[in-house]
């Protein structure tokens, strides 16, 4: 049984929603013009959820900040041309988030306002209290999204559940001090989330909520 909290912090893709067509898809038409354009799919499926800079630095050694902002850019464009049409809801999610007790926040690498287009695109913003994204700021494993929504709650670490299905969630959640829950399902390489012993794991949010 888990315990309820005074805030939830929500990783989104993944953990909310199967993004992994949309994100995929616009990494690999901006990647078609590189010299990292043979990188398959699953390969590209694990950087879900961490900064693009990282997969940028990973397959193109050498590229200068100029470029790594234009590959950005490039992908913010084709991302947001896509329109979230391969994206689908987690079975489950909306009910699980309506039986769910206390506050609700995100905690995603996206930026805000994609994250809330995303809610709402799938009926789920009217649950959350709060929609804190990567605006200018290191995004995860590094907590600073975390602490931005328990400064707006106001609230201690020992308050907070950080739910989310990869290891840069389990490693933010450590670094800002709350409480960590692994989803099982999502992109994921369990071993590697294991390493920093969840506080909990499900399979189904509905577990959350008891």
């Amino acid at each position: 049984m888990i315990p309820p909290y005074l805030v939830y912090l929500f990783d989104v893709d993944g953990t909310l929603v199967d993004s992994a067509v949309d994100i995929v898809g616009s990494v690999r038409e901006v990647l078609d013009g590189t010299s990292a354009r043979r990188v398959d799919d699953a390969y590209l499926r694990t950087y879900i959820g961490r900064h693009l800079f990282d997969l940028w630095d990973d397959l193109l050694p050498g590229i200068g900040e100029q470029e790594k902002e234009d590959l950005l850019a490039r992908y913010r464009t084709i991302y947001a041309a896509r329109k979230h049409g391969g994206t689908r809801l987690y079975p489950g999610v909306a009910e699980a988030l309506a039986r769910l007790g206390g506050r609700k926040a995100t905690a995603t690498t996206k930026g805000t306002p994609t994250a809330r287009v995303v809610l709402e695109m799938f009926g789920l913003l009217g649950f959350f209290h709060h929609v804190q994204g990567t605006d200018g700021f290191p995004a995860k494993p590094a907590p600073d999204v975390i602490h931005r929504s328990m400064e707006v709650f106001g609230v201690r670490p020992e308050d907070v559940l950080m739910v989310g299905d990869a290891t840069s969630d389990m490693a933010a959640g450590r670094a800002a001090g709350v409480k960590i829950c692994a989803v099982r399902y999502g992109y994921g390489n369990h071993e590697e989330m294991a390493a920093y012993q969840p506080d909990y794991w499900v399979d189904d949010l509905a577990e959350l909520a008891g």
